[in-house]
């Protein structure tokens, strides 16, 4: 199912997400299926999968914000629908997510979260 982009939605770069990674101003929010993070995920992302995805289940952010990332950005926009019909006001995704990540060579931790 796609989902058109709202004009709203901000689209993070790889550059902006791993600053807000290294300084803690990030939660991002992995919503591929549990499997698919098994097998290799950004370090520092939690699990959330779409597949089970509820907006008021979403990690405590403590102050950081909120960005969802996927496997190449479709279903982050899913999520970000959900949480809006939710009445959460959440913006931001990671527009390549994992794919971008590893097409630059980043780390990347297997394995499920601890």
């Amino acid at each position: 199912m796609s989902v058109t982009k709202p004009d709203d939605v901000v689209d993070l770069a790889i550059d902006e997400v791993k600053r807000g990674l290294a300084d803690g101003s990030i939660l991002l929010v992995d919503v591929r299926e549990s499997e698919e993070y098994a097998a290799g995920h950004i370090p520092a992302s939690v699990s959330v999968p779409l597949s089970t995805f509820d907006p008021a289940a979403l990690p405590e952010a403590n102050g950081r914000r909120i960005v969802f990332s996927c496997n190449s950005g479709g279903r982050t926009l899913r999520a970000l629908a959900a949480t809006r019909a939710a009445g959460l006001d959440l913006r931001e995704h990671y527009k390549g997510s994992f794919k971008d990540w590893v097409a630059h060579g980043e780390p990347v931790t297997t394995g499920e979260e601890p």
